[in-house]
């Protein structure tokens, strides 16, 4: 699929500058899109998935977080990012970017991207979630292999990997991006909770945090993620108590025979594109007159 895109300078809500990709719609206007991406996924992921939203009359951003793809450093040494800074600053400043007031403003998230809309100072400013592979991160929701894998990771493969860097590195085994320091620690103490940051007590706000969000989201999960089965992420959903939060269990037989955490932005996944799509202009549709 080709589509125009357009490098773009977008502003943190700090000030710092990140990487990020404008794909201008290539139909008469329908809404605009932010793609909030997934821990350690360089935005070049969501590419195809932007062009063809481009193509369906959306107009689209696709951006990297601080320190990682074009946002990083020149080390992630000593570097200082958290998951708090992703959500707050820099989705919050795509969110600044995009909005406007001639069509709706929607937010696609993937895994991390659906934790990320909650910790919004500005979520009021987007019409609509739809989330891909949402989980609440802990490993009693996995499946078995997957569960000895990831307490594998965290407890014996990674500490004596980020001792050694000073950041996580991530990416020695392939498995995405490095990642700062403060956010590979949030994310480890985190997924030891079955409901996430919702059960730490260093975080006694976030369940008030979340209950100020109103706007719709769909949150959709394939029955073969193993880092996100649909039992994970109704315990965080959940914790979106005021919002209209409806979900869908994706059986990956029709698309290939596999999703997994990662298939929602692969090429065979277009007709869940076509759903989430269509579900933004059913809102849009549905939206009453101001």
């Amino acid at each position: 699929m080709t589509g125009d895109l357009i490098p773009f300078r977008l502003v943190a809500a700090d000030g710092y500058v990140l990487g990020a990709t404008r794909f201008p719609a290539a139909q008469p206007l329908r809404g605009r899109l932010v793609v909030a991406g997934a821990t350690a996924v360089p935005q070049g992921f969501y590419r195809r998935f932007a062009q063809f939203a481009s193509a369906c009359g959306f107009e689209t951003l696709t951006f990297d977080y601080r320190g990682i793809g074009q946002s990083k450093p020149s080390t992630l040494k000593g570097f200082q990012a958290s998951f708090l800074d992703w959500a707050r600053l820099d989705l919050a400043g795509a969110v600044y970017a995009m909005a406007a007031h001639d069509v709706p403003l929607y937010l696609v998230g993937h895994s991390f991207g659906g934790h990320a809309f909650g910790l919004l100072p500005n979520h009021h400013q987007v019409a609509g979630l739809y989330v891909f592979g949402i989980s609440a991160g802990w490993h009693g929701w996995m499946p078995v292999g997957e569960r000895l894998l990831v307490l594998l990771m965290w407890n014996l493969v990674f500490p004596p990997l980020v001792w050694w860097k000073g950041y996580c590195p991530w990416q020695i085994l392939g498995m995405g991006e490095d990642i700062p320091l403060d956010v590979y620690r949030q994310w480890r103490r985190w997924c030891r909770y079955p409901h996430y940051f919702f059960d730490d007590p260093a975080m006694p706000d976030m369940a008030t945090t979340y209950a100020t969000v109103h706007a719709p989201i769909m949150a959709a999960n394939a029955l073969d993620d193993g880092w996100a089965l649909p039992a994970s992420r109704d315990a965080f959903v959940r914790h979106y108590t005021n919002a209209p939060v409806d979900t869908q269990d994706l059986d990956p037989v029709p698309l290939g025979g596999k999703l997994g955490h990662m298939g929602y932005f692969r090429a065979n996944a277009e007709p869940l594109w076509t759903q989430a799509l269509t579900w933004f202009t059913q809102l849009r549709h549905n939206r009453k007159p101001a």
